[in-house]
């Protein structure tokens, strides 16, 4: 192997240095430049020592006599062209490729990386499942223009049915955005094949799903007035997900999660207020359409989870619903299938 983990290299085509972070497969490595991680071949990058012997002259070189009339007259420089094009958040995917025994290359893993080429930074809670469990949780914040390095994942596990799941907050609070956004992506095996192919045509070295272009607006509710009844507010149907307010994959009923003043309320009123919580996010899960949701009702004494458990096997929206032992949440959660 040319290049070591560690290597000082310098890109060919822009000559700037950086530094060797990863090895990739026996033609691409992951390099460093002034704090930005990308995939080059290794045709494209060189040890800097040649760079650096040139521009070292041993001997000063005698300056050349200039003429007043070959002096050049000063211009102003133009201003530095911004190359930070703004065009959403990204999920982004590296294979990692060996060459078998017939001398083909296969991957082996995939590298997954969260890109934010947006100005605004944002705190995430990334989930990845598999056959609708979960199998690795994370929560960490991202900066403006800038990629995070999540975890890698066997290439046969992508047989599993994987979702990557997202639920992105704004860092600096804005009163006029939501609260919050989610995004997913499920990948199914013949898709993943396509674009692992496409990728080796182009000769690239990531595919890229995209999460969303702008972190969206507070919902709000939009109404006409008409000759029937005035003020009534009538909705479009093909734009209503527009306007709702965002679904959630995971809701937290735990009181103190819910009201600040809570202690001097009684058991009746404190499962009240619970299960109103529950019916709000059971229905937005409804109209935008999510295929689960995760209910945290805790342990206790299990009246809430009795409650609601009531309450699951009398809508007929529900596939099916199960409390069994969770890596998050153990036995304080329920997980809701609706149907397709």
């Amino acid at each position: 192997m040319k290049y070591e983990i560690g290597d000082k290299i310098i890109v060919l085509h822009s000559n700037e240095e950086g530094e060797v972070i990863d090895i990739i497969n026996d033609k691409m490595v992951m390099i460093q430049v002034r704090g930005v991680k990308f995939p080059a071949y290794m045709d494209q990058i060189d040890f800097p020592y040649f760079k650096r012997f040139t521009e070292k002259k041993l001997f000063p070189a005698e300056p050349k006599k200039k003429y007043v009339d070959e002096i050049k007259k000063e211009k102003t420089p133009p201003k530095p062209l911004d190359k930070k094009v703004s065009d959403g958040v990204w999920l982004s995917f590296l294979p990692k490729f060996i060459s078998d025994e017939f001398g083909d290359d296969v991957v082996t893993e995939l590298k997954v990386h969260l890109v934010n080429r947006t100005e605004t930074a944002f705190n995430f809670l990334y989930s990845l499942q598999f056959f609708g469990k979960p199998e690795f949780d994370l929560r960490a914040e991202i900066t403006p223009f800038s990629d995070f390095y999540l975890h890698d994942v066997d290439f046969e596990d992508m047989n599993d049915s994987p979702l990557f799941a997202f639920e992105f907050s704004l860092l600096k609070p804005d009163k006029n955005k939501a609260d919050y956004y989610e995004a997913t992506v499920k990948l199914k095996p013949k898709q993943l094949f396509d674009r692992i192919e496409q990728l080796k045509q182009k000769g690239e070295a990531t595919f890229t799903y995209k999460l969303f272009d702008n972190y969206p607006p507070k919902p709000y509710d939009e109404y006409v007035e008409t000759p029937v009844t005035k003020g009534a507010k009538v909705y479009s149907l093909k734009d209503i997900r527009q306007h709702i307010q965002p679904a959630r994959t995971v809701v937290d009923l735990h009181i103190e999660k819910l009201s600040d003043d809570w202690k001097h309320l009684s058991n009746g009123e404190i499962l009240n207020i619970q299960l109103k919580e529950f019916e709000k996010w059971y229905e937005l899960a409804l109209a935008h359409r999510q295929p689960q949701l995760i209910i945290i009702h805790g342990v206790g004494s299990g009246k809430l989870r009795d409650e609601i458990h009531e309450l699951l096997r009398t809508r007929r929206e529900v596939k099916s619903f199960i409390n069994q032992y969770h890596p998050s949440f153990g036995y304080g959660a329920t997980e809701i299938y609706f149907k397709n």
